[in-house]
């Protein structure tokens, strides 16, 4: 498979389904940004993520794949469509995972800055960059309505929660949370 094509050096790309867009069209744009995530929970779990989370960041990834195609497909039609959607499933893993992660962790009483610990610093910025991703999508939903999988905006939604929990799990383990002074 070559790489360099040449056909993106005017700036168009090819969504699935080959219909040809800018580069800076919303899609894109929010594709990009999951791509970023993926390539940043690599980067958490190579850096040494926090006990047991490892394993659940790697299908975190498997899930972006599914979620960065169902974003580049703008025909819900598709063939590649039918079996790389983010469905309730994925959803309740997350859901699942937060709820084992609240029950460690003490209560939060008031608002903690990003950072802490290395780990803990890394995913909250995951956080923000699947933070950004959710804001991407949900604009394309403004423009697209229906075109989009609404179970993506949860899914981004409820990975953002999971990060910021992970990240004071990373914390609870050594460093404290970074509280907040008013």
């Amino acid at each position: 498979m070559k790489i360099s094509t040449g056909t993106g050096d005017g700036g168009q790309t090819s969504l699935t389904g080959g219909q040809r867009v800018s580069k800076n069209s919303l899609r894109v744009c929010a594709y990009g940004t999951i791509d970023e995530l993926n390539s940043l929970i690599g980067v958490i779990v190579a850096e040494t993520a926090p006990d047991g989370v490892s394993g659940s960041l790697q299908q975190i990834q498997n899930d972006l794949l599914y979620l960065g195609t169902d974003i580049s497909t703008p025909n819900p039609a598709h063939p590649m469509i039918a079996s790389t959607r983010i469905e309730t499933v994925h959803i309740e893993r997350l859901e699942q995972w937060a709820e084992s992660a609240t029950k460690k962790l003490p209560v939060l009483r008031e608002f903690i800055l990003p950072g802490g610990s290395r780990t803990a610093a890394w995913l909250h910025l995951a956080r923000t960059v699947t933070r950004r991703a959710e804001r991407e999508v949900v604009a394309i939903c403004a423009v697209e309505g229906d075109a989009i999988n609404q179970l993506s905006i949860t899914y981004l939604n409820r990975l953002s929660d999971l990060l910021f929990l992970w990240a004071r799990i990373a914390n609870d383990f050594g460093q404290k949370d970074v509280t907040w002074s008013a």
